[in-house]
């Protein structure tokens, strides 16, 4: 009896061996990790920003001053260091910081927090291997005393078209930094530029449908949605040209001498020669 009890635990034991050697096995096997990874992002008029994260918990610790050492570089979390992305160029705590991806570093005090962001992505282990020349900023935080929070948070409040409050809430405290952005400009910059593609495509348009099918009616309109959009150089030789090719010269000239206008102002005027030849050989023309 006990021989076939040693025998099937022996069995036992050489399925379980099995099971842990098979890598698909291996991969399917999920535990809970002590401190699991979170994602929060927040759009702040049209930026974006994001926090990659790993979320501790307290576990009946002490933490401020124990587990995390105050006066000493902490990387904001468990695990690899905590990592915050904008879409666009930002000012963090006031200060100007580059669109891009950082590590958030602070440095606990009882005198008052302080929070970094540092170019090194791949910080890790307790203490940190931080380097101070690679901080972006280096910002004061304020403090806040909360009701318990068991794990580690981030938490983006306050928000607006302009600005939002970065807030790291841990235990019984709250560690904020004020991130504002320049909505204003970045739209403006959109709108322009969105101006600047339908400007280009109406003349692209315009152009093709000329060379294409030689309807110059239906070019001409292309042209002049471009030009109205907004006039450069480009579209307003592409609307000369397509005038002339209808036999009028008159317009044509002014659309050419425009562009030559707009285009001695710019680098790209690579259309210069055939512009000078036009408007020289259509003087006399009526």
């Amino acid at each position: 009896m006990r021989t076939m009890k040693n025998v099937a635990l022996g069995c036992l034991l050489s399925a379980l061996v099995a099971l842990v050697a098979t890598p698909a096995a291996a991969q399917q096997l999920k535990l809970p990790a002590a401190s699991p990874a979170a994602k929060v992002m927040q759009e702040v008029g049209v930026t974006e920003i994001s926090i990659e994260y790993s979320s501790p918990g307290v576990k009946g610790r002490k933490v401020w001053g124990d587990l995390v050492p105050f006066d000493k570089a902490w990387r904001t979390g468990a695990n690899l260091a905590s990592k915050i992305t904008f879409s666009r160029d930002v000012t963090f705590g006031g200060k100007p910081v580059p669109a891009g991806t950082y590590t958030i570093v602070t440095l606990p005090s009882q005198k008052g927090w302080k929070m970094m962001l540092n170019k090194e992505l791949a910080l890790w282990a307790s203490p940190i291997p931080y380097d101070p020349a690679k901080d972006v900023v280096t910002v004061d935080a304020t403090t806040a005393e909360i009701p318990l929070r068991e794990r580690l948070v981030f938490v983006f409040s306050n928000t607006t078209e302009d600005s939002t409050s970065l807030d790291m809430e841990w235990e019984k405290l709250r560690v904020s930094v004020p991130i504002k952005v320049d909505t204003a400009a970045h739209a403006k910059a959109a709108i322009q530029s969105a101006s600047e593609g339908s400007a280009r495509m109406h003349a692209s348009m315009a152009r093709y449908v000329a060379d294409s099918t030689k309807d110059y009616a239906a070019a001409l309109k292309h042209a002049d949605a471009s030009v109205a959009i907004q006039s450069n150089w480009f579209n307003q030789w592409i609307r000369a040209d397509i005038l002339a090719r209808m036999g009028n010269y008159a317009e044509a000239r002014k659309a050419a001498q425009i562009s030559w206008n707009l285009g001695e102002k710019d680098k790209g005027f690579f259309f210069r020669d055939q512009v000078a030849k036009a408007l020289a050989e259509w003087k006399n023309k009526k």
